[in-house]
């Protein structure tokens, strides 16, 4: 058992690093980009859920599982963007041990979820094509608000587990984050002591978390192909398989680079430098939330014909008090 003595401290605070190599005179450009990628992010996935809220013919099992990805898709960036923003802004990259732990546990909460809805919704689509005849009696909303819920509070199971002992974990004095936000490497990188079987801990969790998942998902879109090979032809052939490119490239960007992240430090070939790591962390946990409102919910049809009705009622309204503005002006000047 290690003795805490002058060498060993109990850090109190840690400090956001973010880009190593970056320097100073591109703070506040960085800063802008990561700000309107947050209010992009945001505003995209906040139109699906306003959507959800007022139009009642799209509150069905789909568009449940699409919500629940546009809220989590929220849930990420509002948790790991604002102290990034502050870093580059202000030069405020502190947080308190607790915060950072708290930050940890919802960045890992955030990836799991979002691996669980991407089976959700894989499941949803296998038995919408396989089992057309038995999906409205199997899928109901019930049953997937209930998968739903289920799925977010399961999520929380896997990063509890990984931050069990990180509270009574000795660091060396050093408190310097090379990321862009706490995560269970980049915190577990600072603590006393030989650290590599605490790696490969980190990395058969992440392995469980995202690829048992994964795994099911690709089995779940064999069968769908599979099927709609036997079953369609022509059009919806083409249509069905331009989805499942669209989503297999998603679901690529959100698996593969995670992998060569996590697996770097066990293999030598996969040099890659703390700033190749983080660009490639931030693709993988940016990318899919700023494009999923586009991919899953702007593309769909009874979407775009909400949103083409109600850009129709604003025009219908507004030429309407453009008319009535100069009369109302003239009768005010005549008194």
């Amino acid at each position: 058992m290690i003795q805490a003595d002058d060498n060993y401290t109990q850090v109190s605070a840690f400090v956001i690093v973010g880009f190593p190599s970056l320097q100073p005179e591109y703070f506040d450009i960085v800063g802008w980009f990561f700000f309107f990628l947050y209010v992009t992010i945001v505003l995209g996935n906040l139109l699906l859920v306003v959507v959800f809220a007022l139009e009642h013919s799209i509150q069905k099992p789909m568009y449940i599982i699409m919500l629940s990805l546009a809220l989590s898709d929220i849930g990420f960036p509002t948790v790991a963007l604002p102290k990034l923003i502050a870093r580059y802004w202000w030069n405020d990259g502190r947080l308190s041990f607790q915060t950072c732990l708290f930050q940890r546990h919802m960045i890992h909460y955030f990836g799991s979820l979002n691996s669980l809805i991407l089976l959700t919704m894989a499941l949803d689509r296998y038995f919408a094509i396989c089992f057309p005849l038995r999906y409205p009696t199997v899928m109901t909303n019930q049953t997937m608000t209930g998968l739903t819920v289920l799925t977010w509070v399961v999520a929380h199971i896997f990063p509890s587990v990984s931050s069990y002992h990180i509270p009574t974990m000795l660091f060396c004095g050093l408190n310097k984050i090379m990321n862009v936000f706490c995560d269970t490497r980049s915190v577990v990188a600072l603590v006393c002591g030989d650290i590599s079987r605490k790696h490969m801990q980190s990395f058969a969790t992440a392995l469980f978390i995202l690829y048992a998942p994964l795994s099911l998902i690709v089995i779940s879109y064999i069968a769908l192909i599979v099927t709609v090979l036997h079953v369609d032809s022509g059009k919806g052939l083409v249509k069905t398989f331009s989805t499942f490119a669209t989503q297999g490239c998603i679901i690529s960007i959100y698996y593969i680079p995670r992998f060569f992240v996590y697996a770097a430090p066990f293999f030598p070939s996969l040099t890659m430098t703390p700033d190749k790591r983080i660009a490639a962390t931030l693709f993988y946990s940016l990318f899919p939330p700023l494009i999923n409102p586009f991919i899953y919910c702007l593309r769909t049809k009874e979407i775009k014909q909400i949103l083409r009705r109600w850009i129709q009622k604003r025009k219908s309204v507004f030429p309407k008090s453009i008319k009535a503005f100069p009369k109302s002006m003239v009768k005010i000047e005549e008194k």
